[in-house]
This record gives C-alpha cells, structure tokens and sequence, in this order.
C-alpha cells in the first residue's frame, strides 16, 4: 500500500511524493500534469535517493557487479520531514530522509516557474558515532514508470541514449525495454539494471549523460541528464512492472569510487536535470537543454554569435605571424569577429605540437617580434585576438613534463599516457604557475578569448587518500575551478570548451563556456549528422561547428559546408588565402544569411528530421532540421548520396520564405504549413528563414 506525501505542480510537470506502507521506503515520481488516470499496477516505491556505504548488506537479487542499489543503507533510510520553500519564482522542495544510525540524505528538487524541467541535488549528512565510506551515492532517482500502462507495459517502452566517440559525437540509440532484458520473469523474482555511463575525464566520450524513456502508447518521455564533469553512471532498473531511473557519481563497482565522509560532515552529488512531457525524444531533450540556457554566463560580446576564424585547419600546427598576417589580409572586412591563433605557437624548433605543450613559451622563430604584437594585428583589423591552451596537461618534449611533483600520479607512479602527463589541478604550486603562463600571459599580450583543449583522459583516476575515483572527481573539480578562476581575472574572456573535439560536451563544463567545439570532424561529409545530434544535448548557441574551405572545393561544396554552420556557431578556416572571388562570394552570403538567423539558433525548438541515413562517414538519403522561435523558422537541409530530388517538410505553423542560402528562388515554397525544396542533387548543403505568418518583429 502506497501513502502520498506531498504532490507539487511545477509548470505543467507534477513532483509527486509517496511512502510504502510496507517498508516506509520514500520515492519521487515525475508526471505531466494531464487528466490520465494511473493504473494500478504491482509496482513498489524506490528510494528517492540511493547510498551504500561500506560494511552494508548487500541487496542480493544477483545485483553484484551489476548495481549497487538497494543497499541496507538505502532499504534504512525513512522519511523525517519535508518543507517547500517559495522564493519569487523559484521553488524549492527539501526532503529529509533518516536512518536509525544518525545517517541524514537531504534531498533538494528546484523549480524556476516557467521552466519545463527540474534540478535536484542529493546531500549526504554523516550524523552517525565514526567516519563512514561511501561507494555509492545516486545524484537522483525517480520510479513508478509509467503509470498509465496496464500490467509490465510489453512492447510500449523506449529507452534513448546518446552515444559518442572522436569525431561521431551524439549518437542517438533507441532500444525496447525487451531488448535490454528489462522485461520481468515469471515469477517476479529478481531485478534487472542497466548501467552505463562514463569512466574518465572526458565525460562523453561513450556515452552523453543522458537518458530518457519513452511510453510510446500514451506519448509521455522522462529525461534525465547529469551535470558532472568525471566519471558518471545511469542506470534504469526493474524489479516488478515499475520502471526506475537513477544516476550520479560512478560507483565503487563501475567508477572506482570511495569516499571518506567524517562525523559530522556532509558530501553533496553532482547535478541531475529531469523532465517529463508529453510528446518525442527532441521535445524533452529541449527540455533538459533549456536548463543550460539558464546556467549562461557568457560575455556580452557573445551575444550576438559572432562568427569565428580559427587557423588550424589552415596552418595545421603552424601558425606565425607571417602566416597569419597574410590570413588577416584576405578576411578583413568579411564579417569576421573573433581570430583564433591555434596549437603550435610555442613549440621549439623542429618539435610536434602535440608533444611540446606544458611551458608555453611563444616560439621566436614563429613570432619574432613577440605573440603580442601578432594579437595586436587582429585588434587593429577589428577582431577579438583568442588563443589555444591545453591547460590540464603537458606533453613529453615540455620541461614541464618532468615537473613531476606537481603531476598527478597512480599508484605512486606518474600518470603517463603516450606522450602526456597530467597537472594535479588541486596543487596550489600548480595553479601558481598556471597563473603565470595562462591568466598573466592572456593579460600581457592582449588575448580575450582562450580555447582550452583536452586532447586526453586520466582513466579510471589517480592516487588519493579515499580512492583512484575520487582523486579523479577532485581534480576535475580543480580543473573547473580553474575555469572560474580564468573568467574573474578576465571578466569578459571567451572561453572555448575542447577535448579532441566534443568529448566535453556535458551541462558543467558548458556552464562555464561561451561555447565549445562540437567535434574534430574538421571538413567531413558528416559535418550536419553530427551538428544536429548536438541540439540534443547543448545549446546551438554555444556549439562552434568548423567550417573548413579548401582551394579546390567547388561552389556546391563549399555551400555544403557553410550551409551545416547554420547548426550552431560559424567557425571558418582551411584555405582561404587562394580562393577565388566567386568562391568568396558563396561564404560571403553565407555569413550574411548566418548572422539572419542567429535570432532563431540562439533561441528556439529543434526537430530532426532524417531518411535512410545509418552510415555517418558514408551517409545516404539525407536531413532536414528544422528549428524555430515564436517569430521565425529555420530549416537546414543537407543531401547525401542516392537523395530525393525533392524534400518537403511539415513545419508547425504557416509561414513565408524570407531568405535562402545558397539562391534557391522558386525551388525553395512554403505553403499550406509544409516547406518544399526541389531540384536537390546528392551533397547539397542549403538554408531556408521563415517567418512565421502572423508574427512581428522582435529584437536578439
């Protein structure tokens, strides 16, 4: 038997809290506020948090090795008081659960009206007689999913995730409940749990963390994502005909994570964002992205989305003065705001990039007359001068990389991967330094905008006193910090969040972003595929996609490539010294049609729209995406091979063609609320603005 505590309505969400009868076990249920009766169906109360701490029974059902859930110490910890607070907008519910030891779980749900999502934080207070070590500790956990099917719900549930890996970031997967297995036997006799999540300090580069299911009979998904910058874990598990939710800090069993938490202290999890709503897997993941939207923080230059240049994929490696003067003379006055100087600006002679960084010592050789005077060039042609550093770690030809007192270490033993070692970003002589070589150079020479890669992982973590697990979580936690540090000596620097592309692309690290790098796909067919997935998981705003010319593309490729910066952030590079005018001229009106749309990429709602595409490098059919506002549409479409000639789409309002890119004149017709498209051929890259019938205009 079920007792309800207390139901909330948040918007068009309700929180809903209730206690079983039989175990006095407390749990958090998420609903859209509709009028669809729930079922009632065998369906028992989970936790509304998760903890096991060391010496604790553990939950048997064959769980070991699979989850660490519904330990003794989760099974103890009862409901103590609830209080909701009110404060202008926002409204807090704080939920005290207790057990018999003197353990205390503080579990705090936020609601900013308006909003179509939830944040909720999970405190650990050891009120206990001794120390405690805690090797599991869930960030949330939600359960009673889904309530409106009848019985286990056979063939209605979905369960989405995003995948990701170098260069093919985003992945969207989606499987049946049956084919995970989260189907109960027949007697009831034992749960099921997936888990899955990522080890390491680039917190995408599996899997996102994110998650959602789908109650595909009654229309209804519930997503989660987690704001954690290290190691991670979600897991969905079954043990009757409800379906749970979870997901934190990695684990003792999937993170390596121990964590000493003294009597009388407390420890707080990671960050967890949940949504549910009626409607697909792009209406909550727009859900769960508008909580970034929130969490911006970004100079005011960022404001309009400037387009950028980064010459990387111009000098590979090798930027100069010399070099980049000849890049200035040919972009200025072409709708340019920021120039990146790339990697390589402080290797010796002779030396690789990839294994110099760490002493940042600008090259003579390269920069004769200083770094300096090569940023106050790009001041004077009217652009913000950035740079690239890869703070975190350095690389073997570095005087830095036998510093190793200030290096992070596992098992006594420097950390060592090919040809990097990592900082010990808790290290006071390291942030020392770090000041130094980064914060006082960037003030020194005129720099207001740093692009700061990560081109490797710790691993599992490295020595500390608790746990390899929890040394990682720290020293990610001093590299964040660091970040923070970086924005309040500059206050209107422009940060660029980068790891080998988008292997940082989780809500913590964006939080303290103007944007990042949405992937090392430099010049690649796949370029859109995986531009688009990104809407799913951070803001177009604050996605920079490259767009590399080369010298003998030709007119139709080079507007496929402009066309899938429409996706996110313009980024320009590649050879752009040689090219000729009429080539020019189809960036050129790329950039005007951009900097038209950025009122609608900056803020609005995206569809994907896909045919026949499951091969991302050798990709057919093709792919619209559509994004909107309450004023304007945006419909990016890029063919691949064996496309249609002809592409409609259905838009969710009537609406009138006001710009296209490249010219498309009649072959581009919105009518009836459908967008048509003809004349496509296979590899074509277009745009189409919209506006929507009816709206007015309205400012940035």
């Amino acid at each position: 038997m079920t007792e309800e505590i207390y139901t909330a309505v948040l918007g068009d969400m309700e929180a809903i809290y209730s206690r079983s009868a039989e175990t006095g076990i407390t749990g958090l249920t998420l609903l859209p506020v509709t009028d669809k009766k729930h079922k009632d169906r065998r369906a028992e109360v989970r936790s509304l948090a998760e903890v096991k701490i060391i010496g604790d029974n553990y939950s048997g059902d064959y769980f070991g090795g699979e989850s660490m859930k519904y330990s003794e110490t989760t099974l103890s910890l009862k409901y103590d008081s609830q209080s909701v607070h009110t404060d202008g907008a926002v409204t807090r519910i704080v939920t005290r659960l207790k057990s018999d030891k003197g353990l205390c779980v503080i579990h705090t749900l936020t609601h900013k009206k308006g909003r179509g999502y939830v944040s909720v934080e999970t405190e650990l207070v050891n009120n206990t007689d001794g120390d405690i070590r805690v090797e599991m500790l869930s960030s949330f956990a939600v359960c009673k999913i889904s309530p409106y099917l009848e019985g286990a719900g056979e063939n209605s549930m979905l369960l989405h995730r995003m995948r990701g890996k170098w260069s093919m970031e985003g992945r969207l997967v989606t499987e049946t409940l049956e084919d995970l297995l989260l189907e109960e036997c027949w007697c009831y006799g034992n749960s099921k749990s997936v888990r899955f999540g990522q080890v390491g300090s680039m917190p995408v580069k599996g899997y996102f963390p994110f998650m959602a299911v789908e109650d595909t009979k009654n229309n209804v998904i519930w997503g989660a994502q987690l704001k954690c910058p290290s190691s991670w874990q979600m897991e969905i598990t079954r043990g009757d005909d409800g379906v749970c939710l979870s997901g934190g800090q990695a684990d003792r069993e999937f993170g390596h994570w121990i964590k000493t938490v003294k009597r009388g202290e407390s420890f707080k999890g990671h960050v967890a964002v949940l949504s549910v709503c009626k409607g697909s897997v792009d209406s909550i993941c727009a859900r769960l992205v508008e909580a970034q939207e929130d969490a911006l923080d970004v100079p005011e230059s960022e404001e309009a989305l400037p387009v950028i240049f980064n010459e990387y994929c111009t000098t590979w490696g090798n930027p100069s003065h010399a070099n980049i003067e000849a890049i200035l003379d040919v972009i200025d006055g072409k709708g340019i705001d920021y120039f990146v100087i790339d990697c390589g600006w402080f290797k010796k002679d002779g030396a690789p990039w990839d294994i110099s960084m760490g002493d940042y010592i600008p090259s003579k050789t390269l920069f004769p007359h200083g770094i300096g005077e090569t940023a106050r060039l790009i001041r004077s042609r009217g652009m913000r001068a950035g740079i690239w550093f890869e703070i975190e770690t350095v690389g073997r030809l570095s005087d830095a990389y036998n510093n190793t007192d200030l290096l992070l270490k596992r098992d006594g033993v420097t950390l060592t991967t090919r040809n990097r070692r990592f900082w010990n970003m808790t290290d006071e002589r390291v942030i020392k330094y770090l000041d130094e070589r980064v914060i006082n150079f960037l003030k020194e020479n005129g720099f207001s905008y740093i692009k700061v890669d990560y081109n490797e992982t710790i691993g599992i973590g490295c020595d500390d006193g608790d746990s390899l697990g929890e040394g990682l979580r720290r020293n990610m936690e001093g590299a964040q910090d660091y970040f923070k540090r970086m924005r309040a000596a500059i206050p209107d620097l422009v940060t660029e969040n980068c790891a080998s592309g988008g292997n940082r692309l989780e809500p913590s690290f964006m939080a303290l972003s103007s944007m990042a790098s949405f992937s090392d796909a430099h010049e690649c067919v796949e370029i859109p595929l995986i531009a688009a997935n990104l809407h799913r998981a951070v803001l177009p705003r604050q996605s920079q996609i490259w767009c590399v010319i080369r010298e003998n593309d030709s007119k139709k490729r080079i507007a496929y490539s402009v066309a899938a910066a429409f996706l996110g952030r313009m980024c320009l590079s590649g050879d752009v010294i040689n090219l000729t005018d009429d080539k020019w001229r189809v960036i050129e009106d790329g950039i005007s049609f951009y900097k038209k749309a950025v009122p609608v990429i900056k803020r609005g709602f995206t569809h994907i729209y896909r045919e026949n595409v499951t091969s991302y490098r050798h990709p057919e059919g093709y792919q619209a995406l559509v994004r909107e506002n309450d004023e304007l549409i945006l419909c990016v479409i890029h063919s691949f091979k064996n496309a249609p000639k002809e592409i409609s789409v259905k838009l969710t309002a009537d609406a009138e063609v006001t710009d296209t890119y490249p010219r498309l004149g009649e072959n581009a017709r919105a009518e009836n609320g459908t967008l048509t498209v003809s004349g496509i051929e296979d590899f074509v890259g277009c745009g189409v603005i919209m506006r929507k019938k009816g709206a007015h205009n309205t400012k940035n």
